[in-house]
């Protein structure tokens, strides 16, 4: 018994090694994808506001956990929303929502292909500065910002082992 458990120790400690958190994107996907008119400190502040202010008031909206054509209605049905909140501010934009080109995207040690992706992208002014992006459907948009690891129960499959065989 005692070999079982270190090698399942030894298996669990490879896993964790080889193990990568990233979070990669599915193939049947919705992009959501904000691009600044440059690379400005006032450009950039300002697409950070409009990303801010639509991730606050429509995005909640449509991250829901449903098919990815209810996904595509529910954005569809959200353009005019979008529309509000950008007329708010001072800047001309584009919405398109359809096959929209990504450049190679960098994330969490997952390279992402350029290619053109279902996507909604917001092109603020001359769309010429650095963009904001995340993933609409599945609904992966802001696990960074709004992720609450609290209530995570951590276990440990060795941990179980042992306490089972001690109580026997």
């Amino acid at each position: 018994m005692k070999k079982l458990i270190i090698l399942l120790a030894f298996i669990s400690f490879i896993f964790l090694l080889t193990s990568n958190s990233s979070l990669e994107i599915p193939t049947e996907s919705i992009r959501f994808r904000i691009i600044a008119s440059s690379n400005s400190f006032k450009d950039q502040q300002l697409k950070q506001k409009i990303k801010n202010d639509l991730v606050n008031n429509i995005i909640p909206n449509i991250l829901t956990d449903v098919s990815i054509q209810e996904s595509k209605n529910l954005i569809n049905n959200s353009i005019n929303k979008i529309e509000d909140i950008l007329n708010k501010y001072d800047i001309s934009y584009k919405i398109n929502f359809g096959q929209n080109f990504f450049p190679q995207k960098n994330y969490q040690g997952i390279t992402y292909p350029a290619g053109n992706y279902e996507s909604l992208v917001i092109t603020l002014g001359e769309g010429l500065g650095d963009n904001w992006w995340c993933v609409l459907y599945p609904p992966l948009c802001l696990i960074e910002n709004n992720f609450d690891s609290s209530n995570i129960e951590y276990r440990s499959y060795i941990k179980d082992i042992i306490l089972k065989n001690n109580h026997h």
